[in-house]
């Protein structure tokens, strides 16, 4: 939600049966427009081959709000970054001095098996691909003490698999719906249309798979979704799908890693035919034009060897990849940091594509391994004020607070490099929401929600 400039404590008061009338609204919308789930399975037994029912996915009942300048600062701030990774995936020097040999893929073995693939189709001579980027931005607002000013950090820049594109438009229009049915009982002038932007998230990501699709230059292509087995995040998932069907009139098929290995095979022109898994359908395989990942984000995703070889196989293909090795390294943590130190920003942006913004978008990093022991040491005295974080997606991954001296003790000298330390953002103090998530009760807490922003790059061999 944007708003006026001035901030507020959130939310307003109210009353048990108007939570419960809310609630109630919330949910059966949520049930209705694809806010959805597929509710977990019991590791002793194996999911029905149809879905057979879906849950909500967890929301919060009311919007959060969003000072309007920084609403606006972080759409503009979307353009600077794309083309910063777009040009930090092109300069392979760059990436294999942070991230290759002699760097991070000497040290962590995930991110050196990425590398290595890349690298190993560079040796080979397999022309680079064309990049598609469907990037996410996710910031936090923060306020150090109550007498600072709020402003807007990065929490991250996510390269591979940035999820919630079409669930984050359902809570949208959930929460539009509200207002328009309940005025939210008048609790505050805040919750009103002109407050509430619209958001058309889907629609921007299948323009981006279009776009490069079109560049393709085969009609009849398929897009092809790399999913993870028992995905429960599909409806996610699928209403991108249908958008990019009855939008553009482009298929899509959707295929694990361990299914790739036996389906996906490359023509002597680099084309790359993907056979159906499901007998019924006709036997002959389909051209891919864009290869679009949401799985491969981390090693659970690769089961074996095999399916890192699986992934270099499609890589090697003229098929546009979403992203391509290199895309997805340049979305990692390390990065990240290095991006932060005098100067390297400066090497992709100039002062009048917004260096000076971006720069000022983030909190202070470093790695562990900054001047000798230094770094660690830092953040051990630190720690109260920190995060740590590995070369992985997700925050289930970050060492928090008073749990980093002792991570810190037992790591490795040499696998510092790895971790990044990160100051903590402070969202202002008198923040709250209701959340809500099926099987629990509904919960009133001290929490702020992150703002993603959502763009597309369509770069490299043709790509502007």
């Amino acid at each position: 939600m944007s708003t006026m400039s001035t901030f507020t404590s959130w939310p307003p008061g109210l009353t048990l049966e108007q939570l419960d009338q809310l609630t109630l609204l919330a949910t059966t919308y949520a049930l209705s427009h694809s806010l959805l789930y597929l509710p977990p399975y019991s590791p002793e037994k194996q999911p029905p081959p149809a879905p057979e029912s879906a849950i909500y996915a967890p929301f919060s009942l009311l919007p959060t709000p969003i000072p309007r300048q920084l609403f606006a600062q972080a759409l503009s701030l979307q353009r600077a970054y794309n083309a910063l990774y777009a040009r930090i995936a092109l300069d392979t020097a760059f990436l294999d001095q942070v991230m290759g040999s002699g760097g991070i893929a000497d040290i962590d073995y995930f991110t050196g098996a990425l590398w290595s693939a890349w690298k190993r189709l560079r040796d080979e001579g397999v022309p680079p691909p064309l990049h598609l980027g469907l990037f996410r931005s996710d910031y936090l607002l923060h306020q150090p003490t109550t007498n600072d000013p709020v402003s807007l950090k990065q929490v991250e820049f996510n390269t591979i698999s940035s999820s919630f594109g079409a669930l984050s438009q359902q809570v949208a229009g959930m929460h539009r719906y509200l207002v328009e049915s309940t005025g939210y009982f008048g609790i505050s002038p805040l919750l009103s249309l002109n407050n509430l932007p619209l958001n058309d998230t889907v629609k921007g990501l299948a323009e981006g798979l279009e776009e490069a699709h079109r560049a393709y230059g085969i009609s009849n292509a398929h897009v092809l979704f790399v999913v993870q087995p028992n995905e429960r995040n599909i409806f996610d998932q699928r209403l991108l799908e249908y958008q990019l069907f009855q939008s553009h009139g482009i298929r899509v098929t959707r295929q694990t890693f361990a299914e790739l290995g036996t389906t996906a095979s490359i023509s002597p022109s680099r084309a790359l035919l993907v056979a159906p898994i499901f007998s019924g359908l006709n036997g002959t395989p389909v051209e891919i034009s864009v290869v679009y990942y949401r799985a491969g984000y981390a090693p659970a995703d690769y089961a074996s060897p095999a399916d890192y070889a699986t992934r270099a196989l499609l890589e090697s293909s003229r098929a546009a990849q979403c992203p391509s090795l290199a895309l997805q390294l340049a979305g990692g943590k390390k990065v990240q940091e290095v991006l932060t130190r005098p100067g390297v920003l400066e090497r992709f942006l100039s002062p009048s594509e917004g260096a000076a913004l971006v720069r000022n978008s983030w909190v202070r990093l470093w790695g562990l391994d900054k001047g000798g022991g230094a770094g660690a040491d830092e953040a051990v005295r630190g720690a109260n004020e920190l995060v740590i974080k590995p070369q992985r997606e997700g925050g289930g991954n970050n060492i928090y607070r008073d749990k980093i001296p002792s991570f810190v003790a037992q790591l490795p000298q040499q696998e510092r490099a790895a971790w990044v330390a990160m100051e903590l953002i402070r969202p202002p103090r008198e923040v709250g929401a209701h959340l809500l998530r099926p099987g629990a009760a509904r919960v009133h807490t001290r929490v702020m929600s992150e703002l993603g922003v959502f763009g597309w790059a369509l770069f490299g061999k043709g790509g502007s």
